[in-house]
């Protein structure tokens, strides 16, 4: 399948999408599996389509929590942090890491 057979399939699932979001969704969806053939399938379509969804919604849940953490954090003095600041910062690496992944299409994040 090429982009535009994949953005057609995105806009009938989300009709209100702006054209960014479908080419974001293409993105995604194209990075989510080996070959982009499997789409043709609606079935494995819609099995790609609901996985990728799910990806984002945790990532975007994730990344409201860790902001919030880190809007709370900067107000602190760096040279006073305690181990628990320490972890939030590790952890909105991780969570930042996750997203980037997502967005450019890690490997090990295919769906099988």
């Amino acid at each position: 399948m090429n982009c535009t057979e994949i953005a057609s399939k995105i806009e009938n699932q989300n009709p209100n999408a702006t054209a960014l979001e479908v080419a974001r969704m293409c993105a995604l969806i194209c990075s989510a599996v080996s070959d982009s053939s499997e789409l043709a399938n609606d079935d494995r379509f819609l099995e790609v389509w609901d996985e990728v969804n799910m990806r984002i919604q945790a990532a975007t849940d994730q990344h409201a929590a860790v902001t919030e953490e880190l809007e709370t954090l900067s107000s602190s003095d760096p040279q006073t942090f305690t181990q628990d600041q320490i972890w939030i910062l590790v952890r909105s690496i991780k969570v930042q890491n996750q997203l980037l992944r997502l967005y450019v299409g890690d490997p090990s994040l295919e769906m099988g």
